[in-house]
């Protein structure tokens, strides 16, 4: 359960950050190389800069931390998978029944977010469009 939420929470994200970028959302300031790169054709630049290596490196920093969670769930700590103890006021004042079906909507969203980033990934290469991808 552990690795499907976080692999749901990625793709999550992923997929917002792939549209938001073939939409035209930057942070700035944005190197004048990477001008007109859509998210489809940013890999090769990115990596040319350097870029893509600093961010694996901060993915790995934030997988060795959260090892220690995942380390004390497996040990008994009562941890429940996937609970690293940030939005849980969203879940205040509610039923036990309620707080399920939170949890279980996270879950279809995310695995429906993994299809939805399959698609757009494919779309975006094979027709070399943005947003909407049609």
């Amino acid at each position: 359960r552990e690795a499907e939420l976080k692999h749901v929470r990625i793709c999550m994200l992923a997929w917002t950050g792939f549209v938001a970028v073939d939409m035209g959302m930057r942070v700035t300031p944005v190197p004048e190389s990477w001008q007109g790169l859509t998210a489809a054709t940013a890999h090769d630049a990115t990596v040319a800069s350097g870029a893509l290596g600093q961010i694996f490196g901060w993915i790995g920093l934030l997988e060795m931390v959260s090892w220690i969670g995942v380390s004390q769930m497996l040990q008994g700590s009562g941890r429940a998978p996937g609970d690293f103890g940030w939005g849980l006021q969203y879940l205040e004042g509610k039923s036990d029944s309620e707080v399920e079906k939170i949890k279980l909507q996270e879950i279809k969203h995310g695995r429906l977010a993994m299809l939805a980033f399959s698609g757009v990934i494919t779309q975006a290469v094979l027709y070399d469009k943005g947003f909407p991808y049609v």
